[in-house]
């Protein structure tokens, strides 16, 4: 379907598609946190019990408690985008509280996911909460010392396992762009969190149960997350634009994806799979995400990825402007071979 023509096909424009779905519910969000956090505590509870008897034996809680993880940070970034509560205060207060649990500092990463909303999709702004990805001219014009570090950056090993758990261990206890005093503050106060919190298990269950327990966790929910916002910009047929021709509209229902998931992951990942929509509309809640989708035609005609097709995504490396897609390093051999040619 061609973006443009929505209005004329449906008789509104996006702005009043959406609006029916931009008001958070207490009753719905309180539920949402009681439904995910009691869990997760729960689980908490056998993991330190089967700890005692086996480390293998936590392994399943240990998946499960990850997932409820990636489900918390999800509430924390409802928070971020203010449509979690109608109030100002639930959002910062939760949205730190699932910070902490998350290891992610709720000011400072709410700043740079505003960045990443604004400029998604924009070739000329490329940056703040985004994955690295050059275009093919930019690469063949890099030095070979970028090269190498982009290349093993784009590496998956270190795209999914050994950066997600630097990101969320270390980086988010550091403190590095200007972005004003909440940013520093948000940093140094979630630190302060998760070292409270590290200091209280430690002395209710011991320094080694809980890093056990803990280091995993954070770990497996950081891959997680990571691939989830990895397949949701970079992905066959997305769009990708110079900020001339960047088009708000455009970008969030073809440069973000849907991500049709098995009705387990799509609890555990809070909708987020319907990520077209909330690009379009960050305020709208996670929990009304898919209601949006089945009652609008609109959003049901982008082309749905799942888990299997996604993984093609492993392939891609670089933005190939001329022919606007994504490709991979071998995609350099054969240009090699054209202009030879």
């Amino acid at each position: 379907m061609d973006i443009p023509s929505f209005q004329s096909t449906y008789g509104q424009s996006w702005q009043k598609i959406v609006a029916k779905y931009q008001n958070p519910q207490r009753i719905r969000s309180i539920g949402q946190l009681l439904n995910t956090l009691i869990p997760y505590a729960l689980v908490w509870w056998a993991m330190v019990k089967c700890l005692s008897v086996s480390f293998w034996l936590t392994i399943p809680l240990i998946l499960i408690a990850a997932g409820l993880l990636v489900r918390i940070f999800i509430i924390f970034h409802d928070c971020g985008h203010g449509s979690f509560f109608k109030s100002h205060q639930a959002n910062n207060f939760w949205g730190f509280i699932t910070g902490v649990l998350t290891f992610t500092p709720y000011q400072y990463w709410r700043h740079e996911h505003a960045v990443h909303h604004s400029h998604s999709g924009d070739l000329d702004h490329r940056g703040a909460g985004e994955v690295w990805t050059m275009t093919v001219k930019e690469y063949l014009q890099a030095s070979r010392w970028t090269r190498i570090r982009y290349r093993f950056v784009r590496n998956p090993v270190c795209l999914f396992v050994i950066g997600p758990s630097i990101l969320f261990l270390i980086v988010h206890r550091l403190y590095f762009r200007k972005s004003g005093t909440n940013g520093y503050k948000s940093v140094y106060l979630t630190n302060v969190g998760i070292l409270v919190t590290a200091v209280t298990m430690s002395y209710l269950i011991g320094l080694k149960t809980y890093l056990l327990i803990q280091l995993p966790v954070v770990m497996i929910a950081a891959s997680a997350g990571v691939w989830l916002f990895y397949v949701q910009h970079q992905f066959e047929g997305v769009y990708w634009e110079r900020h001339e021709k960047w088009d708000y509209v455009t970008e969030a229902l073809k440069g973000s994806s849907f991500l049709k998931l098995p009705r387990v992951l799509q609890w555990f990942t809070g909708n987020i799979g319907f990520h077209h929509i909330h690009h379009l509309s960050p305020r709208i809640p996670n929990y009304f995400l898919e209601r949006c989708y089945k009652e609008n035609p609109l959003f049901q005609a982008i082309k749905p990825i799942t888990l299997l097709t996604s993984l093609k995504s492993l392939t891609f490396r670089l933005w190939d402007e001329q022919h606007n897609r994504l490709v991979g390093f071998d995609y350099l051999r054969k240009l090699k071979y054209i202009q030879l040619t």
